[in-house]
């Protein structure tokens, strides 16, 4: 039985938002596209170029359809990624 790739596993999540850089790495060895690191308000600051994927990622997470909390009470992957990226 083959496993499924890290990113679509605990293993390459973040538990406080995102994916980690296994995460990011196994997304990349499957689909070759690249994902970024999140970047906080604080390095956006500091640099034009993180300063546009954070705007680019906020525009389109803030965007998309889906609750902000689980029905326990707990934020879903998407708000978590969201708070990670300062959005």
């Amino acid at each position: 039985m083959a496993k499924t790739a890290a990113w679509q596993r605990a293993e390459g999540k973040n538990p406080k938002g995102g994916l980690n850089a296994k995460g990011r790495a196994s997304y990349k060895a499957q689909t070759g596209g690249t994902l970024r690191a999140p970047v906080s308000a604080k390095a956006a600051a500091k640099s034009p170029k993180k300063a546009a994927a954070r705007k680019s990622f906020c525009a389109r997470m803030g965007g998309m359809p889906g609750p902000m909390k689980k029905p326990n009470g707990k934020p879903t992957r998407k708000a978590l990624a969201l708070k990670k990226w300062d959005c």
